[in-house]
């Protein structure tokens, strides 16, 4: 069974090293494998959650393609894509916009981390807090749902945007499934040992924390730099280092292969110094990325070309997107408006509906009548009394049975404002549908 493997990168800034490790490598990793249907995308509509910025979201989205496609994205075998490209995804978005609980909204990480922030300020909980911070956890959700993407690469700090996807497509399915899975429940695909890269100061690498290693900002010069400027402790040159818990540490294993990784610590218990660390680090790192940097300064040069790859990409995602959103909209109820069938007439019984007919009854008087009375409803016949009610009920055998001829006998008067010829007319109905 082919898998569909979907990842994407906010389009807020300059990438650094932790995007890399933590998003695209293992991605464009997870596209070359076998029975594999990728997805990447720029998150342009959540940058503008974080960025009211217009020319540092544009910059950053044709930054970020250079890098994915520097990075070795083979466009030929994946889906590569910009967010606001896809309508189909805001559309979506609405759909589990509307089933989805305000509860679980108050328990995403980025509101609760907003509001503890303002309330440590001693501000109002909810100041400077959009509806985009507040709910971009449902816009993720149809990003992956749009596609039904199985795995999810991300960093631990977002598995749990991908337990509410889950949450909601559940909602979706039970809601307006029928019985049918309509989406796929997604999984975070983590990479265990390197996940969460540190920064220069050992928190997260963030842009927001000043402590990111840039990937290609500054080229070979500005990596070096920022590796310089990684904290270390006050251990000297010859003394033991203990390599757990150091930034430079994780961000060694990140690149290294197991064996790298053993003598990197061995070397540090025995005595390595910082400076000689960061050496190494270097060297390391500027080995993987080297030439994704010249990949990505060629291609910085001809927007153009990065431009026409994106369209291509746009033109697969919604040629699958589209036809999933039009079975969203009918599930939910937004259909089109199709011509009622006409209703299966039983002319038989129609055509007897339609005949005039003969009523028989009994007055107060106990005397016994019959009226004969067309389809519409009006008296065309009204009988004299008799005494009893066979005797009315002969006179309406013969009246149906030879029909006007026997107008000249029969002890009746035209209703009010019935001519001859009406009646004439519904005895010879009468008599015609008898014969039929």
């Amino acid at each position: 069974m082919t898998q569909r493997v979907l990842t994407g990168i906010t389009t807020t800034g300059t990438l650094h090293l932790g995007n890399y490790v933590g998003a695209i490598r293992p991605a464009i990793a997870a596209s070359r494998e076998a029975g594999v249907e990728s997805f990447f995308f720029m998150a342009d509509y959540h940058a503008l959650i974080k960025c009211d910025e217009p020319e540092r979201i544009n910059r950053s989205r044709l930054e970020i393609a250079a890098v994915w496609l520097a990075a070795g994205l083979d466009t030929s075998r994946v889906t590569f894509y910009r967010q606001s490209d896809i309508p189909e995804i805001p559309e979506l978005t609405w759909l589990l916009t509307c089933i989805t609980s305000k509860g679980q909204m108050n328990r995403a990480h980025a509101y609760k981390a907003a509001v503890d922030a303002n309330v440590a300020a001693g501000e109002d909980p909810d100041a400077g807090i959009t509806m985009g911070l507040y709910s971009y956890p449902i816009l993720m959700a149809a990003d992956i749902l749009i596609f039904n993407a199985h795995r999810v690469p991300v960093g631990k700090d977002q598995v749990q945007h991908i337990e509410m996807a889950r949450d909601v497509a559940q909602r979706f399915n039970h809601q307006f499934g029928k019985g049918e899975e309509f989406f796929v429940l997604p999984e975070a695909n983590v990479e265990e040992d390197v996940a969460l890269l540190p920064g220069l100061d050992g928190r997260k690498m963030s842009k927001s924390y000043d402590n990111s290693i840039p990937l290609f900002e500054g080229g070979s010069k500005g990596l070096k730099e920022a590796i310089a400027r990684i904290v270390t402790d006050s251990r000297l040159p010859g003394e033991p280092k203990e390599p757990e818990g150091q930034a430079l540490v994780t961000i060694y294993d990140a690149f290294a292969t197991p064996q790298q990784r053993a003598d990197f610590r061995a070397a540090l218990r025995a005595g390595l110094a910082w400076g000689e660390a960061k050496q190494q680090l270097f060297e390391l790192i500027e080995a993987e990325i080297a030439p994704m940097r010249a990949r990505y300064d060629a291609l910085m040069a001809h927007p153009e070309r990065i431009e026409e790859i994106l369209q291509q990409g746009a033109e697969k995602a919604r040629a699958i997107a589209g036809p999933l959103l039009a079975r969203a909209r009918e599930a939910v109820g937004l259909r089109r408006f199709n011509a009622v069938a006409a209703p299966v007439v039983d002319t038989a019984k129609a055509a007897k509906a339609a005949l005039p007919v003969f009523k028989q009854y009994r007055e107060a008087d106990g005397q016994f009548y019959f009226k004969l009375v067309s389809a519409e409803g009006q008296v065309l016949l009204q009988s004299a009394a008799f005494a009893g009610g066979r005797d009315a009920g002969q006179w309406v055998a013969r009246l149906k049975r030879e029909g006007a001829a026997a107008l000249a006998e029969a002890p009746v008067q035209r209703g009010e404002g019935v001519d001859e010829a009406a009646v004439h007319a519904a005895l010879l109905a009468l008599q015609a549908a008898d014969a039929a």
